[in-house]
């Protein structure tokens, strides 16, 4: 069976000697918020407040990431919840945009061992290997 990509969900889960369903009913946007605050061994209170900010999931390393414009920091975030707070800095919640079917786009990664399972979106402006409009097909062409 194939190494499943991570999801916030797979990834933000009580320590061993707790309950694993004590964060159940907690959206998988808030999970970093729980998991960064047992860390911290202090209280980390989440943003209340939305802002206009839009961001774009990506896959790195076979996880889904959010990247925080403000501080740079990044979480793993999920297509379940597609939103975006950032536990550095305390930014308010972004909208993250995920692909319309994140399954298939996970599908299409399967077969790549985990650690180079990378995948961006094709018109988000970070994206390294953006397709340009305009480019000469493969080969030169004519």
């Amino acid at each position: 069976m194939p190494i499943a990509v991570v999801r916030a969900e797979t990834f933000y889960l009580p320590p061993a000697n707790m309950p694993q369903d004590l964060w159940a009913d907690v959206p998988a946007a808030e999970l970093v918020w729980r998991w960064y605050e047992l860390r911290m061994g202090r209280r980390v209170v989440p943003p209340t407040d939305t802002v206009d900010d839009v961001y774009f999931a990506r896959i790195n390393q076979n996880r889904w990431i959010g990247d925080c414009s403000s501080c740079g920091s990044a979480q793993v975030v999920s297509p379940a919840d597609p939103r975006y707070a950032c536990t550095e800095c305390g930014w308010g919640w972004c909208t993250l945009i995920f692909p319309t079917d994140a399954a298939s786009v996970e599908a299409s990664l399967a077969g790549l061992k985990p650690v180079l399972r990378n995948w961006w979106n094709d018109i988000d402006p970070s994206n390294p290997n953006a397709p340009v409009i305009g480019d000469p097909p493969p080969g030169g062409g004519a």
